[in-house]
């Protein structure tokens, strides 16, 4: 781990603090909550989605590949009486076993994994069939304006981002991995910076 990843992890809560605020605290607790049984979070940061777990969940196995974000989830996690634990393995390679989740949660994930195909393979392959992937996420901008933007600052972005990436089609890789899109809200991350603004909500379902 470099020092920038230590960094960057010391600093996420307090950067994005004005959004969760605005917008992603909401949409957290209106997609957290619902889910029940068997449930699996790929890349839970600094425990954002803790406060809002509710009491059908049965089990909760929370993965995060980045040491300095794993060290205080955990120390998170300790405050709340969840039947919780953390994991450390990237999305793609999730040391899990096939079919044995009711609910995946990726709540600004899938800009910061390295292969999105295959993270979401790995998803798709731990879920039951008929379960459900509930996704927050930020996109390319389906303004053309925007998105040759988003594409002239990816660089920038990926580096003081740590791996961000602004300009992916996370929508459109959800689907390409097989499932079924049953709800979907488009939104904007207010108070930051517009090249990461554009964002979706929903749930999508593996095939039964």
């Amino acid at each position: 781990m470099n020092l920038w990843g230590e960094v960057f992890a010391a600093g996420y809560d307090r950067m994005m603090a004005g959004a969760e605020k605005a917008v992603l605290r909401g949409r957290r607790e209106t997609l957290v909550s619902r889910v029940t049984g068997h449930v699996l979070e790929v890349g839970g940061g600094t425990g954002a989605n803790l406060p809002f777990y509710g009491a059908g969940v049965e089990e909760l196995v929370i993965t995060e590949p980045e040491e300095p974000m794993a060290r205080r989830l955990e120390r998170k996690l300790a405050g709340y009486s969840l039947p919780a634990r953390v994991v450390r393995a990237p999305a793609e390679e999730l040391p899990l076993e096939d079919a044995s989740f009711d609910f995946v949660i990726s709540t600004l994930v899938l800009c910061t994994v390295d292969d999105p195909a295959r993270a979401l393979a790995e998803i798709y392959r731990v879920l039951k069939p008929g379960g459900r992937l509930v996704f927050l996420e930020h996109v390319r901008s389906d303004g053309p304006r925007l998105a040759r933007w988003q594409d002239r600052l990816h660089g920038v972005q990926v580096r003081v981002g740590h791996g961000c990436h602004c300009n992916r089609r996370t929508l459109e890789n959800i689907e390409r991995a097989g499932f079924s899109i049953a709800e979907l809200e488009h939104d904007r991350m207010r108070n930051m910076p517009p090249i990461v603004r554009p964002l979706i909500a929903g749930l999508a379902r593996a095939s039964a």
